[in-house]
């Protein structure tokens, strides 16, 4: 397996000499510049605090193109009893904090290092970086964030602390991209949950073709 090693100088090897596991590079830092260079190339960062920064590109990508969304009746049914408040970019920090502290099942520990919540907020208050907030009594119980690249909306994480608050949150963002005309929701890697939401996985070529149309 080979990896590039980055250096201070901002670049990226071309995504096709990724590793069949999707891994590209190593090292660098996780300044904005880089950052957005990186989810503009079709790159992203995914690591352990305890680690060096790893750079991904999966060879098959899991997407969710906005027309081919599932909403389940269930679903409806409680987007339409108004048991949550959503809001947008309204608590950043607060959102991607509680995704770094949250219980998942199957996994020890966060791979959102203080770190990564510091280069995060940087860019969302650059305008990139973006959040979905779900309240219930005025609680912050649910959200996501990820970063928008105008045409692409790369999810990063989500988090819900009471049934369902994750995925009101996620049904939110899909209907503000679909309105605003966006190609496709970036889910990075497969996700059997985000699967039975209408996700499907596409090859690299075909992600960094639509990600391309607008750079």
């Amino acid at each position: 397996m080979r990896l590039y090693f980055l250096s201070k100088e901002l670049f990226f090897p071309p995504v096709e000499e990724a590793n069949p596991d999707g891994t590209l590079a190593i090292g660098g830092d996780l300044s904005p510049e880089r950052l957005v260079l990186a989810y503009r190339s079709g790159i992203f960062p995914w690591f352990d605090d305890d680690e060096p920064i790893l750079w991904w590109s999966p060879p098959e990508r899991m997407v969710l193109f906005p027309d081919e969304f599932k909403v389940s009746k269930s679903m409806r049914n409680i987007l339409n009893r108004g048991i949550f408040r959503v809001t947008f970019n309204q608590n950043f920090r607060d959102v991607i904090s509680n995704c770094s502290t949250i219980s998942r099942d199957g996994q020890q520990g966060t791979w959102i290092s203080e770190q990564m919540i510091e280069a995060y907020v940087k860019l969302h208050e650059m305008g990139i970086a973006k959040s979905v907030e779900v309240w219930q009594d005025e609680v912050l119980v649910g959200g996501l964030y990820g970063i928008d690249l105008g045409h692409v909306f790369c999810g990063e994480s989500m988090f819900s602390k009471v049934s369902n608050a994750s995925k009101v949150a996620f049904v939110s963002l899909v209907r503000k991209l679909k309105e605003e005309n966006y190609k496709l929701l970036d889910c990075q890697v497969h996700n059997s949950h985000l699967e039975s939401l209408g996700a499907r996985e596409i090859s690299r070529e075909d992600f960094m073709a639509i990600l391309k149309k607008e750079y």
